[in-house]
């Protein structure tokens, strides 16, 4: 009787470890030299058992890291009011935002035609990484009209939430007026920030945020990573205005 292939043996393994939770949800496995010296094979074998997993979508590689365990997608509702800390914790996973840059500059056009700006107006542009149990799930750029918020980037320096940021500077809530969506590959930089394949599918959201009297306050882009975000919507929280974007901005 012919032997099953024994990098087949070391995937089964492997799966049942991370079924019984011995590797839970973002956990690194060990390295093909850990598992070569385990069960007592080369590192050709060890790659193949662990190339099985990922034809399998059981996990991923992160470039430069190691292979990790896959995460289920988290949820991520678009409406007129979506909160990252808030949805995360819902989902019950502790969120973090990771400062890229703070910086004031022109605006160039489609800021400014987001935020009904003369073009070259000043923005106040906040960059950065949203991250779930310390794993990057989006890339984020929002920009925000200086003149009216000559302290934001001040306050950015010191509270990460632009909820909060934008509480301390004088907007007590804030809704979306709008959102498209379409599908991009990551960029060499995305990837590296994302900790992802370049050419990896992302998820771009541009959106339009606005005060309680409808005036553009924020301008946003972000990246999500396909495997590890579900977008949902609800026609209780998507307006007309928003669901006619969504609509008309498949890939």
């Amino acid at each position: 009787m012919a032997r099953s292939p024994i990098w087949k043996s070391i995937a089964a393994e492997l799966e049942g470890e991370i079924a019984r939770g011995l590797y839970r949800a973002g956990d690194k496995l060990p390295t093909e030299a850990e598992l070569s010296s385990r069960f007592g094979v080369n590192r050709h074998t060890a790659r193949r058992a662990l190339a099985d997993l990922a034809e399998r979508d059981l996990v991923h590689s992160r470039r430069g890291a190691g292979v990790f365990v896959k995460a289920t997608p988290l949820d991520y509702p678009i409406g007129e009011r979506v909160r990252f800390s808030q949805n995360l914790r819902a989902s019950g996973r502790l969120p973090e935002k990771r400062v890229l840059r703070i910086e004031t500059r022109p605006a160039d056009r489609a800021e400014a035609d987001a935020l009904a700006l003369s073009e070259g107006a000043e923005v106040i542009v906040y960059e950065g990484l949203s991250l779930a149990e310390a794993m990057p799930v989006a890339h984020f750029i929002s920009c925000f009209p200086a003149a009216r918020f000559p302290g934001l980037a001040s306050t950015l320096e010191e509270v990460t939430s632009v909820t909060k940021a934008l509480k301390a500077n004088g907007i007590e809530d804030y809704t979306r007026a709008r959102t498209r969506l379409t599908a991009e590959a990551a960029t060499p930089t995305q990837a590296l920030h994302l900790t992802m394949r370049e050419g990896a599918p992302l998820l771009r959201a541009e959106s339009v945020n606005v005060d309680a009297e409808g005036q553009p306050i924020e301008y946003g882009l972000t990246w999500f990573a396909g495997d590890r975000v579900a977008l949902t919507f609800s026609s209780d929280d998507v307006g007309p205005q928003e669901q006619t974007a969504l609509q008309t901005s498949s890939p």
